[in-house]
């Protein structure tokens, strides 16, 4: 619906009043949809070179059913045309952290959906306009590529390393391209010990997985998310959807989730029993879903984000011969975004050793609600 938000007419103003940023930069006329209701965004999504997995509707219901967040896409097209822009956000209302526009919460990235740096721009200002009134605390935008203008006052709190491995070689040349003694050795050391591989999306496998993402994320000193939002992205995924498990002699030792979305794989989550990391389990599934990527015709594997500071997950990622680039996050007001995470994780490095298991998966249903 148009809410009427675009360049205001023009007032007669004393010749010493300051300029505002709206009279300075105009604003065309906005629009906000729900992107599960209306169908153009869907359409946008399947056509949009720059469109992921984190816009896809399946995605966008799991953030909705799972963590009761309103949608929100706002384009510079009026309702009765053919939608070429967008930039989708989630509403995040919590009385810990904030009340929030985050695009997208949980996800390792979201390009907006734009033509050019002026549509951009143009969003951006119409969304900040909440945040001026006082009711929202800020915007919260996860571009690939994209850099908002200095007139949207944006500014970069966060930068992520960002991985992806190219899948238009042979198989055999992405193996040459493997680290030799990191991953090739892992690889056939797994083949080795003959783990055994499962893939799939039964409640069975769901349970392996979810087991072992409580130990690792409490290895991590930080808890699991809710068991719901795997179930929900199961529902909203279906086939395209792997939950990836190894087991040595009937015990699960690693686990890999992956995601696929129009010409991508891409890793969204993985777990391990670090007492059988010396199996290979990890590189194993890696493999697995690689060679499965490239059989069905994908062109890259997303590995996805990690911290700027997690040398050993960045060379993880480096080994297997993917690219790797800046992944910036940017917000209205500017704000260290590092500092707050810094602070949370130091309080959670603190708690979580502590906190039995059947405590960690009840605490996360509460604590990943207001995380986003």
């Amino acid at each position: 619906m148009n809410l009427g938000i675009g360049a205001a007419a023009t007032a007669s103003v004393a010749p010493a009043a300051p300029v505002s940023v709206e009279q300075e930069f105009p604003v065309a006329n906005v629009y906000e949809i729900d992107p599960l209701r209306d169908s153009r965004w869907e359409t946008l999504v399947n056509n949009h070179p720059q469109a992921s997995v984190f816009h896809s509707t399946n995605w966008l219901r799991a953030l909705q059913t799972t963590y009761g967040y309103d949608l929100l896409v706002v384009t510079t097209c009026p309702p009765d045309a053919v939608i070429t822009n967008g930039l989708v956000f989630c509403r995040v209302k919590s009385w810990l952290t904030g009340r929030r526009f985050v695009s997208l919460p949980f996800s390792d990235h979201c390009e907006p959906l734009v033509n050019n740096l002026s549509e951009l721009d143009d969003l951006l200002l119409h969304m900040k306009r909440y945040v001026d009134a006082g009711k929202w605390k800020y915007i919260e935008i996860r571009p690939t590529f994209c850099r908002p203008g200095s007139q949207t006052g944006l500014g970069r709190s966060i930068t992520y390393s960002f991985h992806r491995l190219d899948l238009r070689k042979s198989t055999q040349e992405l193996f040459r391209n493997f680290h030799k003694d990191c991953v090739q050795r892992k690889i056939r050391r797994a083949e080795r010990e003959k783990l055994h591989y499962e893939e799939g999306t039964s409640e069975t496998l769901l349970q392996k997985f979810y087991e072992l993402l409580v130990i690792t994320r409490r290895r991590q000193c930080l808890p699991p998310q809710p068991l719901s939002w795997f179930r929900r992205l199961v529902t909203a995924f279906g086939e395209d959807l792997k939950i990836r498990v190894a087991t040595k002699d009937d015990l699960p030792v690693a686990s890999i989730l992956t995601l696929a979305h129009r010409k991508s794989m891409v890793y969204k989550y993985g777990c391990s029993d670090a007492r059988f990391h010396r199996f290979g389990g990890v590189a194993f599934l890696f493999w697995n879903a690689i060679q499965q990527a490239k059989d069905k015709g994908y062109e890259e594997f997303e590995m996805g984000r990690s911290d700027s500071g997690n040398l050993g997950l960045i060379s993880f990622k480096e080994r297997w011969g993917t690219d790797g680039a800046q992944l910036n996050y940017w917000t209205y007001p500017h704000r260290p975004t590092a500092k707050v995470i810094a602070r949370q994780r130091a309080i959670l490095g603190q708690l979580v050793p502590l906190t039995p298991k059947f405590a960690l998966k009840i605490a996360s249903r509460v604590f990943y609600g207001h995380a986003g």
